[in-house]
């Protein structure tokens, strides 16, 4: 089959690969016809992660059901299903518990397992014609036959969840105000989601036009993070109060602002971990919530500084602790959310895909990774598609 290739710090190739194969009776193989690129495979895609060269990216991934294994129950062939990014085996304690994300089997000696990402099993991604799903009548989720809401569907996988999640974090209630920090992909539907919740002010702080424009598009005031510290500029539109709750969804990669937009030889020596977190800190009025869904990594081999290769970031905890702002973090448990968030989109309540900037054949992936990592041409989201339904 054919697949998006990593060969080394920005460059992916398209080849092909061997098929997946049943290894288990309760696994299926997809013929998928829509992966998406997360703008957390950028960190791989970088180099900053230590991903190994051959690698198969691609955790956002739907498809059909092509082959079904012995022991799967609910499943059949021809079923259209999208799959969470989290890998998990829906017995272990955190599984049971609801917490997806950090399942205690699939990977063992680490909680939590995923497709196509380093450090999170031996599981190949979907940015590729077939995937092998584990543990699939728990991981898969069934949709309505057909095309309808095909890149709405997809997003289910991980970023419309995340994004949600988001707001679970910051407990986000209606008639609250919000400020997002991050127009991504998961920052635009974490302001979303806020919007879904009722709340009645939605800010969200980038630099990026068209990330900029696309918050418009849902209602959320644009702050332009060049334009002045955002936290000033937030409280001043608050009254001086800031925010009731914050989510911060850019993660360890915050550029300072004034620097280049982006320079692929540069990145690390203009970043600063720990800005959107102090600014988001800033941003939030006494007593309010921080959701935290932004990626944060233990290691990474492209950091300007020991302490930031670990993780360890410069965290304002002295006007954390003194506002009494509670703050909640961690990977998605994506199916904690997708079935309620298919019913809003099967309802026509939600439309996700409206950060969709590009619909592309697989074959068209290498190109799309440059575009959408240097963040030119509106490449704001992009769905790939491997197979036609």
């Amino acid at each position: 089959m054919k697949a998006l290739v990593y060969k080394g710090p920005y460059e992916i190739g398209i080849e092909n690969v061997e098929d997946p194969r049943i290894e288990h009776p309760n696994d299926v193989i997809l013929r998928l016809t829509t992966t998406c690129i997360c703008g957390s495979d950028l960190h791989m895609y970088e180099g900053r992660a230590g991903a190994d060269d051959g690698m198969v990216f691609g955790h956002e991934n739907l498809g059909i059901v092509e082959e079904v294994g012995d022991a799967v129950v609910s499943l059949h062939k021809g079923d259209r299903v999208v799959v969470p990014f989290n890998i998990s085996c829906g017995f272990c304690k955190n599984c049971v518990a609801g917490y997806t994300a950090f399942c205690l089997t699939v990977n063992p000696g680490m909680a939590g397992g995923a497709y196509g990402y380093v450090n999170m099993g031996p599981y190949r991604g979907g940015q590729a014609e077939f995937l092998r799903v584990p543990f699939a009548d728990f991981n898969c989720l069934t949709l309505p036959e057909g095309r309808e809401h095909e890149n709405d569907f997809a997003l289910l996988a991980d970023i419309f969840p995340t994004g949600y999640h988001g707001t679970e974090l910051a407990e986000v209630s209606p008639g609250e105000s919000v400020a997002v920090y991050g127009a991504g992909p998961v920052g635009l539907l974490a302001a979303y989601s806020a919007v879904i919740r009722g709340a009645s002010e939605v800010f969200i702080v980038d630099r990026v036009p068209e990330r900029l424009e696309k918050a418009t598009e849902i209602g959320a005031t644009p702050i332009n993070f060049d334009d002045g510290d955002p936290a000033e500029q937030i409280c001043e539109l608050t009254g001086g109060e800031g925010a009731d709750k914050g989510i911060e969804a850019v993660g360890y990669q915050c550029q300072r602002p004034g620097t280049p937009a982006h320079d692929p030889h540069e990145g690390a020596e203009r970043e600063d971990r720990a800005l959107t977190l102090n600014w988001l800190i800033g941003s939030v009025r006494a007593t309010g919530k921080l959701g935290v869904p932004g990626a944060y990594f233990v290691g990474d081999p492209g950091a300007p500084d020991k302490a930031a290769e670990q993780g360890k970031l410069e965290i304002d905890w002295g006007t954390l602790w003194q506002k009494g702002i509670s703050l909640g973090t961690g990977q998605c448990d994506c199916k904690r959310y997708m079935r309620r968030l298919r019913e809003l989109i099967t309802s026509d309540r939600a439309a996700p895909s409206f950060i969709v900037s590009h619909d592309l054949p697989l074959d068209d992936g290498p190109m799309a990774y440059e575009k959408f990592d240097q963040r030119v041409d509106g490449f704001t989201k992009v769905a790939l598609h491997p197979t036609m339904a």
